[in-house]
């Protein structure tokens, strides 16, 4: 994977980049951030570019064999650890812990899912319900691979995903080769709740913030990538929240339309239709899951635009403006703070729920019921 192919983010592109140039480059980094940000990238991104046969200025050449089988994930140099649950992890007689059938589908994984989480993993592999970590065993195997000689002369890399799930003899294992590590070998941990890892193994790296992505980013790599329309990549952005991962579930929906979903929602609370609301609670427990919580994200984004709005804010605002009209009728004359406080509670209450299987026609219908309440209560109450 290339620099070019991460949006934004130059500065922490530059930071690297300077720090190979400058020969100050860690010899155990700690790519940190957000959900949805790009430190499994930025992370791939650097391993290519420290053994590119022609590096240039800002980026790896994308051309040579070294780069080719980077983009593939087969490079020899490159060794990768992640969670998997305990009865993938087989002991040879030494001792050493050994991946069973689990490369392959991490590639694939990789390669389609780049801002993917854990639960993806686990879904992408049908890991439910099974425990997952990185036992002794990997360390030990990682301990063993750092042993050998480099295959093409150039950085032996070692790159470990989720290191918060790392068993505490794992990492124990680990603190001996991080803090000597053999010569040109690259220690990259990819974490998004580092607070979890433990202080002998955080005091040990060097620390590489990945930060959120902007609106903008966002907003142009969904658009240049063809992922949707300059249109909708305007209503996805706000919604992403700096999350990639949450961006791309987002433009597989037709996120174009849930605006308008949620302001007919909002009608038929207001003039309490119960016959349309039950008839829209079975239309909506016929999305699939990713479907309805689209819509509550939308809604939440709504509302938060509607307070801005009440606010006189209307800079902080990042509606398209297509959606503007609605927005403003709609917290001018329909809502208050407290109603808006209100029903956003509901909905994040409701999304809370819907994650963790709630029957989807009660949940609709109870939550309608409960925002006609709000919507219809007189201000003087």
């Amino acid at each position: 994977m290339l620099f070019s192919s991460i949006p934004g983010l130059q500065e922490t592109k530059d930071k690297l980049i300077k720090a190979i140039k400058n020969n100050h480059l860690a010899h155990a980094l700690l790519f940190h951030g957000p959900e949805g940000s790009a430190n499994l990238k930025m992370a791939l991104a650097l391993a290519t570019y420290v053994n590119c046969e022609n590096p240039g200025e800002q980026d790896a050449c994308g051309e040579c064999s070294a780069c080719q089988k980077m983009a593939k994930l087969v490079h020899p140099d490159l060794s990768f650890t992640f969670p998997v649950p305990g009865s993938l992890i087989k002991e040879d007689d030494d001792g050493n812990g050994k991946k069973v059938d689990i490369l392959a589908p991490w590639r694939e994984f990789v390669i389609q899912r780049p801002y993917g989480n854990l639960q993806d993993w686990i879904y992408h592999n049908g890991f439910e319900k099974k425990q997952l970590n990185i036992s002794k065993a990997a360390a030990k195997q990682i301990i063993k691979t750092i042993s050998l000689k480099s295959f093409e002369g150039g950085y032996k890399v070692i790159l470990v995903w989720i290191p918060e799930l790392m068993h505490t003899a794992s990492a124990n294992a680990l603190l001996k080769v991080l803090e000597e590590p053999p010569e040109k070998t690259l220690f990259l941990m990819v974490a998004h709740q580092p607070e979890q890892l433990l202080t002998t193994i955080l005091s040990r790296t060097q620390k590489v913030l990945v930060r959120a992505f902007t609106d903008e980013e966002i907003k142009e790599h969904l658009i240049t990538e063809g992922l949707c329309s300059k249109e909708a990549g305007m209503q996805i952005a706000p919604l992403a929240n700096g999350n990639m991962r949450e961006a791309y579930r987002l433009a597989d929906q037709v996120v174009d339309e849930n605006t308008a979903k949620f302001r007919d929602w909002m009608r038929l609370c207001f003039t309490l239709d119960i016959n349309n609301i039950l008839s829209w609670s079975d239309n909506f427990q016929t999305l699939d899951k990713e479907g309805q919580k689209a819509l509550f994200l939308t809604g939440l984004n709504i509302l938060r635009e509607s307070l801005l709005k009440r606010s006189q804010l209307e800079d902080l605002m990042r509606t398209a403006p297509n959606d503007r009209e609605f927005i403003e009728n709609f917290s001018l004359k329909a809502l208050t703070e407290n109603k808006i406080l209100s029903i956003y509670q509901l909905l994040n209450t409701a999304h809370y729920h819907l994650e963790r299987n709630a029957n989807a026609k009660i949940l609709f219908a109870d939550l309608s019921f409960s925002m006609a309440k709000v919507l219809r209560k007189k201000e003087t109450e």
